[in-house]
């Protein structure tokens, strides 16, 4: 079994009303349920908004951190799952649920060990 990094991509802006949040919320944890059940769920987690990020480089021999995020975007990733499928297929399967569930983009990328 591989593991795969299912990445959500959310535009930047406010969230959605609790009418448009809940549902998807919802769906969201049902789906969650769904790869619980079937054991291919790992982890999964939300981010706070791009405006409480820090950012650490290296510059020449100093350590740089800035606030804010690393890049202006007008998407930004917002959270994850990881889960451990058979192959690339299995995993696209459970990321166009994934998908479908959170109405986002999902990037589906394997994880190397």
């Amino acid at each position: 079994m591989a593991q795969y990094l299912l990445s959500l991509y959310q535009p930047v802006g406010p969230a959605p009303a609790p009418e448009v949040l809940g549902p998807i919320m919802a769906d969201l944890a049902a789906l969650n349920r769904e790869m619980k059940a079937a054991g291919v769920w790992l982890f999964a987690a939300g981010l706070h908004p791009t405006d409480t990020a820090t950012v650490v480089r290296q510059q020449g021999t100093e350590v740089l951190i800035t606030d804010g995020p690393f890049a202006e975007a007008k998407e930004h990733l917002g959270g994850f799952t990881v889960i451990e499928a058979e192959d690339l297929d299995a995993a696209l399967v459970w990321a166009g649920k994934l998908a479908r569930a959170t109405t986002l983009p999902i990037e589906v990328r394997p994880i190397q060990h």
